[in-house]
């Protein structure tokens, strides 16, 4: 990547805010290259191979997982920052490391880990990730955690309570929780990034959701974004049917995706910047001012979606809640999920002994707890389970696939 070539309000790493723990500078990389390749090399983007997006890991091999999530956001977000000049290591990083905290069993493991902790701090999966890049990976002689700058951390921390977001700002008054107070955004990069992670799981859900069996293609029909793309489909190639008229549908509305997210993104940057004061750094190479990220972070957000296109995404999106994340078949299993998860978390806090030494020698016991089950695959949650409970609640109740 040129960084002379970034866009003027684009996270130039020369200009980074740094890391809460200072190092040399690399001298072949620049720090969002070593953000995105600590990421890579962590042990829980390793273990995001087995947790669960949608379907539960033993449900079927082709079904998306967080792992596989991740590279399709990032391979999304990287696109598009090319298109808009942005800083596409930086995307990167924030994609591959927006789920590192996610719990076993996707979200149902995170609504169980809320409950459990719902007296002890409380529990939400963005705000473990940062946990997890800022403290529990352990991997270096000098520090606890990744050690990552202040643009990729902002871009982990999605979403938290205002609550958590004060409790942060104690320790680290300028951190990345401080929007969450005093408002703004997070730079460009991590909105961008925000809504590509959207528009992966809208594509990939309806994917998997007819690889499944529990939705089907003639279902998807009365969603208005589905029926245009499929209609263009067949009037390009009538005999086209099964899965190869799905991805055709899914590759076609992607794309489409991507183009407006640059087209209005890009319209809405060149209304904003009016209002976005150059800074004192020199021109770039291309003889542009560079402004201060502070300036976008400032003002609304500026990555978006057309209000067309927001409109279609959004019918699919409660397509998707209606007649598949709440599918009977899918709340089945999300419940045994959750039940894992609360047993687990009961086991360990009676004895603590069970967990890895590490996490049993800790004071707080509850957080210590909600960071071992929240840093478990599926698997290894389910063998766990058994190993103390001596019960095995998915043996009965796995869903049956389609035709792989």
């Amino acid at each position: 990547m040129n960084l002379d070539a970034l866009a003027p309000w684009a996270c130039d790493p020369r200009q980074s805010r740094g890391r809460r723990r200072p190092e040399p500078a690399a001298d072949s990389r620049n720090e969002h290259q070593r953000d995105r390749d600590r990421i890579v090399h962590s042990t829980a983007f390793r273990r995001l191979v087995y947790k669960t997006q949608v379907f539960i890991n033993h449900e079927g091999d082709l079904f998306r997982t967080r792992l596989t999530h991740s590279l399709e956001v990032a391979q999304l977000g990287r696109s598009v920052a090319r298109v808009l000049r942005l800083n596409e290591d930086l995307v990167e990083a924030i994609a591959l490391a927006h789920d590192l905290g996610h719990t076993p069993f996707g979200h149902a493991g995170q609504d169980a880990l809320q409950v459990c902790m719902a007296d002890h701090g409380g529990f939400e999966h963005n705000l473990q990730s940062l946990r997890v890049v800022d403290s529990l990976e352990i991997r270096y002689a000098n520090f606890d955690g990744l050690n990552l700058t202040f643009e990729t951390r902002e871009g982990i921390l999605k979403h938290c309570s205002r609550a958590h977001a004060v409790r942060l700002l104690e320790t680290e008054p300028d951190g990345p929780a401080a929007r969450f107070v005093q408002g703004g955004q997070p730079g460009l990069e991590a909105q961008l990034v925000n809504l590509a992670d959207e528009l992966a799981y809208n594509s990939h859900d309806v994917d998997d959701g007819v690889r499944s069996g529990l939705i089907t293609l003639d279902q998807l029909l009365e969603v208005p974004l589905i029926a245009h793309w499929h209609a263009q489909v067949l009037a390009d190639h009538p005999g086209v049917a099964g899965r190869r008229l799905l991805h055709e549908v899914l590759r076609r509305m992607l794309s489409a995706q991507v183009h407006d997210l640059c087209q209005a993104t890009q319209a809405a940057v060149l209304a904003a910047q009016a209002g976005w004061r150059a800074n004192r750094l020199p021109e770039n190479a291309l003889g542009a001012p560079c402004f201060d990220v502070d300036e976008v972070r400032q003002q609304a957000p500026v990555a978006t979606l057309s209000a067309g296109l927001r409109e279609q995404t959004t019918a699919l999106k409660r397509f998707l809640f209606r007649e598949l994340y709440r599918h009977p078949q899918v709340a089945r299993m999300t419940a045994l999920g959750r039940s894992v998860v609360a047993d687990l978390f009961a086991a360990y806090l009676d004895r603590p002994a069970e967990m890895s030494p590490d996490f049993a020698a800790s004071p707080e016991r509850p957080r210590a707890v909600a960071d071992y089950i929240a840093g478990m695959t599926d698997r290894f949650a389910l063998r766990e389970h058994e190993r103390l409970t001596g019960r095995r609640l998915f043996a009965e109740a796995a869903l049956q696939p389609g035709t792989h």
